[in-house]
């Protein structure tokens, strides 16, 4: 079962980009999306070929966007708003349907309506895949320096956002991993979680202790969603102790051709799952005027 996540940075732009070409050639079984960045009427007509599609849109007009495509029509759909657009192939209604509400963890209701997070069980298969678009953030006030920041400062309001984020979402997902064993079900959370976890994750991390993405207090909380009884990071599993694969980089200068990068998308799997992965790894596109997105898909073949 071939799995992908891919932040594909606005629907349409990826698909003039080449996002078609590549769904029909890799073919994957199973693809998460993160910022699809549409409403669900301005979705491109076809651009997801034979796929189902499970779509949380979010309330803000241009910005998220989370969906997972399926071969076959899943068995169940979560979302935290409680409703999303599920569109057999070939349908184009955009009529949101009404899910049947799973209880959210203290603090996340905020953030329900962002269109940050939806879940699928899967037909063929006894796992539940997540696609989880995590805030970006910001630096916490006292790193805020004016003049120096590509944005302006904000006192660490969008700091203080994502931690409130990070602390909520970790009491989500151990109940939604205990959930998911509970249906006899393994879990696995794809996605862009704006956080390079180790060093090996960021090319430059020794300039990187002060940005967000790669605040200690960051790369602690990651470390505490993850391990061996938990949820396992299956690429870096594949690729111990080596730089990247790194999953994005920016726009600007010549990161990509020197592929100064960040691995900040992941596949996180309870451990049977994780052990059942053949193949890990990065599609970083080709040159850098043939790039899709400033993500490349993250690609696994498990063997379940």
């Amino acid at each position: 079962m071939r799995i992908a996540t891919f932040n594909i940075n606005g629907i349409r732009a990826a698909q003039r980009r080449g996002f078609e070409e590549w769904l029909g050639e890799r073919e994957p079984d199973v693809v998460a999306l993160q910022e699809v960045r549409a409403r669900a009427a301005a979705i491109p007509r076809g651009v997801f070929g034979r796929y189902h599609l499970a779509y949380d849109e979010g309330e803000f007009a241009g910005r998220n966007g989370v969906a997972i495509l399926t071969r076959c029509a899943p068995v169940a759909v979560r979302t935290w708003s409680g409703t999303a657009l599920v569109q057999a192939p070939g349908e184009t209604h955009i009529e949101r349907v009404e899910l049947d509400p799973d209880p959210l963890a203290r603090g996340l209701g905020e953030f329900a309506n962002h269109g940050r997070y939806i879940e699928v069980d899967l037909a063929e298969s006894p796992i539940t895949v997540v696609s989880m678009y995590l805030p970006k953030g910001g630096l916490p006030a006292h790193l805020q320096k004016p003049g120096r920041m590509r944005e302006a400062p904000d006192g660490g309001a969008r700091y203080d956002r994502k931690m409130r984020f990070l602390s909520a979402f970790a009491r989500q997902l151990t109940r939604s991993r205990r959930t998911a064993r509970a249906r006899g079900r393994e879990l696995l959370l794809m996605g862009d979680l704006n956080i390079a976890h180790t060093r090996y994750d960021v090319r430059n991390w020794r300039r990187s202790n002060q940005a967000e993405g790669y605040l200690p207090e960051e790369r602690e909380w990651f470390d505490s969603i993850v391990s061996p009884r938990t949820l396992v990071d299956v690429v870096r599993r594949h690729h111990p102790d080596v730089d990247g694969p790194y999953s994005w980089w920016s726009w600007l200068g010549q990161s990509f051709v020197n592929d100064v990068g960040w691995r900040i998308d992941y596949h996180l799997a309870t451990p049977q799952l994780a052990r059942a992965a053949v193949t890990a790894g990065t599609d970083r596109d080709p040159a850098a005027d043939r790039r899709m997105s400033d993500h490349a898909p993250v690609v696994v073949d498990y063997d379940f």
